[in-house]
């Protein structure tokens, strides 16, 4: 009998697993984290890619804007921002800097979720402003997407003489990978904007997964909108399961990225045989906080289930479902593949909010069941949106067995589903 460990908020749940149904347990193949996470921050800032030292870029700047990420992501913002911030002072100590924080389409950040990110001493001292890309006061349109759609973005980013970023690299199950160009598009950009990108056409397309750069209409867009924001130089990093830095990457924003990029994929990359139940997660807190940021972790079980099978999804969803209008659409519709149907007419110009959510959510219903495990959410929600519901690792094993036809069962588990890339064997 094995004993499995999977993330669930702060905490893990456990559950044990007879060892002749066990085919594995899956995990990317990470280094050690580094002994002094600020020092190899430092160096990628030494050894940029394909642009001077941030100190350069900034020499001859009045201003500055630094997109950093916010409350949903574990980017570890207080160990990256005191040497961008040092870099940026270090020829030019009068210069402007405002700190932009990217919600995309999410809610705002509060200022507790600020002070915990950053750091008591940052947020003290430095000039914070949260992205609201509801907000068309803050808002200015300066081009168009390759999708057709406007590009329209934080003016704070258009107007400031050095745009630059921090951020994360890890497997994303529509724009191949985070990180890079993604602070701008979503991260800065206008709801309309948002949309265009992820519309029903583009989240359909068969490179718009997870570990797909080549050909993805998503990362194109999000591409196009980085060159045409002007975002010069990044600081991206690769973190573990403990959320401590692996590996970083500074420099243009296109090299560094895809430099970041190849490093993870080597690494990330895992083969698991086509299974009854996959287990998985969405790496604990702080992606797991809803329903809506779940589904992530939810297609690394659907890359490795059989059809019909099950997937076992752990996540705390203390924040409920996450979005409005993506628990309507699920929830209003007879089934997920009556939400597939009705998604696919939807032209590029008239995507509603959480539509790709939606749509990602039905696929994997549509694949198999899906159980949620979460301690804290009202079993209803799940319920109500074509999704089973568990308190406990171990009541989720029980109802996927109950779901699954009798005999041999083949169980996988991968618990981190949002670190990985999986391919399947057959």
């Amino acid at each position: 009998m094995a004993e499995i460990k999977v993330p669930c908020g702060k905490t893990f749940l456990r559950a044990n697993i007879p060892d002749e149904e066990l085919t594995g347990i899956y995990h990317a193949n990470l280094p050690a984290a580094c002994a002094d996470e600020a020092a190899e921050v430092a160096r990628a800032m030494a050894e940029p890619f394909n642009s001077p030292p941030l100190c350069e870029l900034a020499r001859d700047k009045r201003n500055a804007v630094i997109i950093i990420s916010d409350h949903t992501r574990p980017v570890p913002s207080c160990v990256i921002l005191p040497r961008m911030l040092s870099e940026l002072r270090k020829y030019n100590p009068d210069i402007d800097i405002t700190l932009l924080v990217a919600t995309g389409f999410h809610r705002l950040t509060t200022e507790a979720e600020l002070r915990s990110k950053v750091g008591d001493d940052i947020f003290e001292k430095e000039k914070i402003v949260v992205h609201n890309s509801a907000d068309p006061d803050v808002l200015t349109k300066i081009g168009t997407l390759p999708s057709g759609g406007e590009l329209i973005i934080n003016k704070l980013a258009a107007e400031t003489e050095l745009l630059v970023s921090e951020g994360f690299i890890e497997p994303h199950f529509f724009a191949g990978f985070s990180g890079g160009r993604k602070s701008v598009l979503p991260g800065i950009a206008a709801r309309e904007t948002v949309l265009a990108n992820h519309c029903a056409e583009f989240i359909a397309h068969p490179q718009a997964r997870t570990g797909s750069i080549p050909g993805n209409p998503i990362h194109e867009d999000m591409l196009f909108a980085a060159r045409k924001a002007k975002l010069a130089f990044i600081v991206n990093v690769v973190i573990d399961q403990q959320k401590k830095v692996v590996k970083a990457f500074a420099g243009e924003v296109e090299a560094a990225h895809a430099a970041g990029c190849a490093f993870l994929k080597s690494l990330a990359e895992i083969s698991v045989p086509e299974s009854d139940i996959v287990i998985t997660s969405n790496g604990g807190y702080p992606l797991d906080q809803n329903l809506y940021q779940s589904v992530k972790g939810m297609t690394a079980g659907e890359a490795a289930v059989r059809q019909g099978g099950v997937i076992i999804i752990c996540a705390a969803c203390n924040d409920g479902h996450g979005g409005e209008s993506f628990r309507k659409t699920l929830a209003e519709a007879p089934s997920p593949q009556a939400v597939l149907d009705k998604i696919s007419t939807v032209p590029r110009n008239k995507t509603v909010p959480d539509q790709w959510e939606s749509q990602i959510l039905a696929r994997v219903l549509t694949k198999g069941s899906v159980i949620l495990v979460s301690p804290v959410i009202d079993p209803e929600l799940p319920r109500s949106m074509h999704l089973h519901h568990a308190f406990s690792l171990s009541e989720a094993l029980t109802k996927a067995r109950e779901l699954s036809a009798p005999g041999h069962l083949r169980i996988s588990v991968i618990p981190d589903g949002v670190s990985v890339i999986v391919s399947k064997q057959h």
